[in-house]
């Protein structure tokens, strides 16, 4: 297939999506040959020796290119970012694993009260006078001090992660009123929710359990970050593979289920293009924020539940 064809089929149709259902399974495995999928200022882009072989970044950057989609950046510091972000996220949620942070809905949910205040429905509000960098990190290092649900630990471990590559100056300059409930988080975190079977590491999956039992509805599913290694992290299961991550729900489904857990194409992502912006150009004032909260008293939600 020549490449310039594929360029004019873009062009008219302004989008990769359209294009690619018109092909075959043969015909998109010719085209990811012909066509770069990771473009910097609207040019192919394919130097992934930039990032050390068998480096974390190295391997998200492979992934991005057997995908499907066009991923676009204006400048190599975007690209940098989100592949620095991505694999922060990764180690963030390993670093929960080996935590003492234990898993609990809303109304057994529990924090340090030197850092956070327990609001009636199960969140953690940040105190006055602390900063939001050393109450994040003091989940991960008081950890038997805290207990929440998994779309929680999720944020967590995204703030955790934005910290590590920010730094604590510029986060605690962007986020200054953390308050940590399911998937609520401050709009400059920019959470999204997108759909797709191409996983890329420090990616968000919903493992679903439509069967769970109505005792224990914590188990309604599990958010679990992609580990790039075949496995997931998800608080309250572990580390596991998807099959593992299956076989654990099924086993607290209700009385006389037939239906299995599964992984459904649900995925969620923290703005990366966003961040970078924030991180490059290292804004010196604040622009107010209009955050809606939503106390669903529900645990354990997949993103998508919770986009408004």
């Amino acid at each position: 297939m020549n490449p310039s064809f594929i360029s004019n089929i873009l062009l008219q149709n302004h989008t990769l999506i359209r294009f690619l259902n018109m092909l075959g399974k043969n015909e998109i495995l010719e085209f990811r040959k012909g066509y770069i999928m990771i473009q910097l200022a609207g040019m192919p882009f394919q130097q992934g020796d930039l990032w050390s072989p068998g480096s974390i970044e190295r391997m998200i950057f492979q992934r991005m290119i057997e995908d499907t989609v066009v991923y676009s950046y204006q400048f190599i510091d975007e690209l940098s970012f989100e592949l620095k972000l991505r694999k922060n996220i990764i180690l963030s949620a390993r670093a929960m694993n080996q935590s003492n942070v234990r898993f609990e809905s809303f109304s057994k949910s529990f924090c340090n009260p030197q850092y956070w205040h327990l609001t009636k429905s199960g969140g953690f509000l940040l105190r006055n006078g602390v900063k939001s960098s050393d109450a994040i990190q003091d989940i991960y290092m008081n950890s038997s001090q805290y207990a929440f649900e998994c779309a929680t630990a999720i944020v967590i471990i995204y703030y955790h992660a934005v910290l590590n590559v920010l730094g604590e100056s510029l986060f605690n300059q962007f986020f200054q009123n953390i308050y940590l409930y399911g998937w609520h988080a401050d709009p400059d975190l920019g959470k999204n929710a997108t759909y797709t079977t191409h996983l890329l590491p420090g990616d968000v999956v919903y493992f679903n359990n439509p069967d769970f039992d109505p005792k224990t509805p914590y188990w309604r599913g599990e958010n679990a970050v992609v580990l790039g290694d075949g496995t997931y992290f998800g608080h309250g299961l572990g580390i596991l593979t998807a099959e593992q991550m299956i076989h654990a729900l099924n086993q607290v489904r209700k009385p006389g289920a037939n239906q299995s857990a599964y992984l459904t194409n649900k995925i969620g992502r923290p703005s990366f293009t966003y961040l970078a912006k924030l991180s490059i150009s290292q804004l010196g004032y604040l622009v107010p924020k209009y955050q809606q909260i939503v106390h669903h008293n529900e645990s354990s939600l997949p993103i998508d539940r919770y986009m408004f």
